[in-house]
């Protein structure tokens, strides 16, 4: 009866090459993407050719494993929109089953109408996994379609054995297109001030580019967790690397916190010795990652590919690939973005340390500048200390309105 079953595979494979198959679309090397359409052509992630970047083996070094990883992140961030959800495995991550279009009105969260539509397609997937299973275990005869589901699970991850527990890593994936490209935006307002803090702290500048996995550049994004900011600090975390009182959350200020992000990066490369890891930390926690690579060393393809730690899932596994897509997508959006992007101007306030404990009202008097503006322009301030009710102590910094030289008033 095996004899049966792969007699059939090889039959069904030369049928795909005869022509009667349609090719699933990939995706546009961006050099290509340079003279083609204004739409990126649909992504079969699982037969994605290398993206240029993909060579460069220094800081964020990228292996073929990994970019089949990078490839479907770059596809959630600049492919597939809000109004789109990939059923993928979420261990082979260049086994894209099918995308949804979703129906009705799109907003960020699903309509009864389209959750339901979604849980449907995953349990009719699911099912039919579930019973292609059984059927290679009992040595039953597969259909047409079963047939090409086989051989799909079997390209794309490389073993006939993946499709054991195929089923239950069954994935829904929603397009992040919309937010990613307004998270550009955003980090127009914040890039250079950003990469100035990294290159004068001795780290890469490309690291500028990781709140657009963290948080879209959203200054006031709170996770489930309280993770805060475009940095997603904890509270607890953030105590360590920057200021959180009951005066100001300096989580909230997106330029102010890197200092803080920068001071976590250098310390975890420090403990961990390459970027990957490092970046990994960023989720998963340096002690996570130190029990991972007591195990595999800087083998990061095994790391992701086999680690069973307590918490290490699919973020913590994705978690470097998404940088790395991120990346790619920042450093060239006119690839990815064709109809442009429209960055906000760049950050222009002046920043100052207070030398003495001070209320809202006495830096306004002070500096002839009115309390609404300072509240505006100081997104970590707590509501208490927009309100007068708490001073901000020495040494805090603080925005002002740019201005070539700041005297301070004589009142």
């Amino acid at each position: 009866m095996l004899k049966t079953i792969v007699v059939t595979l090889i039959l069904f494979l030369l049928g795909s090459c005869s022509g009667t198959q349609k090719t699933r679309q990939q995706e546009i090397p961006p050099a290509a993407i340079r003279t083609a359409p204004a739409v990126i052509p649909e992504v079969g992630t699982e037969n994605a050719p290398a993206n240029p970047l993909a060579q460069q083996s220094g800081t964020f070094p990228r292996t073929p494993q990994l970019e089949t990883q990078v490839a479907f992140w770059r596809n959630v961030y600049s492919r597939w929109n809000r109004g789109q959800v990939a059923l993928h495995d979420n261990k082979f991550m260049g086994l894209v089953y099918e995308v949804i279009e979703l129906p009705g009105t799109i907003k960020d969260s699903y309509t009864p109408e389209q959750e339901l539509l979604v849980k449907d397609k995953r349990f009719q997937l699911q099912a039919q996994l579930d019973e292609l299973d059984q059927k290679l275990r009992a040595g039953v005869p597969l259909s047409a379609h079963e047939n090409a589901l086989a051989l799909k699970i079997t390209q794309s991850a490389g073993s006939r054995n993946a499709i054991q527990g195929s089923s239950e890593r069954v994935r829904a994936q929603r397009g992040l297109r919309e937010k990613f490209k307004r998270g550009l935006e955003i980090s127009g307002r914040y890039h250079r001030a950003i990469s100035d803090i990294f290159r004068n702290a001795g780290l890469p500048e490309d690291l500028a580019y990781l709140p657009h996995v963290e948080s879209s550049f959203q200054t006031n994004a709170k996770s489930s967790v309280g993770a805060t900011g475009i940095w997603q600090f904890t509270g607890s975390a953030a105590k360590s690397f920057m200021t959180v009182d009951e005066s100001i959350d300096e989580r909230l200020d997106p330029v102010i916190a890197t200092h803080g992000a920068a001071r976590y990066l250098k310390h975890a490369y420090s403990r961990l010795g390459s970027w990957p890891l490092a970046l990994t930390s960023y989720n998963h926690g340096i002690g996570g990652i130190s029990k991972a690579k007591e195990r595999y060393g800087h083998d990061f393809d095994r790391m992701v590919k086999e680690y069973d730690g307590p918490q290490f899932g699919f973020a913590s596994r994705n978690f470097y690939a998404e940088y790395l897509a991120a990346r790619d997508i920042a450093l060239q959006p006119q690839l990815y973005f064709p109809e442009g992007v429209m960055y906000e101007r760049p950050l222009e306030h002046n920043r100052i340390t207070l030398d003495s404990s001070l209320f809202v009202s006495d830096i306004a008097r002070k500096y002839q500048v009115d309390q609404t503006t300072l509240n505006v322009i100081n997104p970590a301030w707590s509501d208490k200390t927009r309100a007068g009710r708490v001073a901000l102590a020495a040494g805090t910094h603080i925005w002002l309105p740019a201005r070539n030289n700041w005297q301070s008033s004589s009142n």
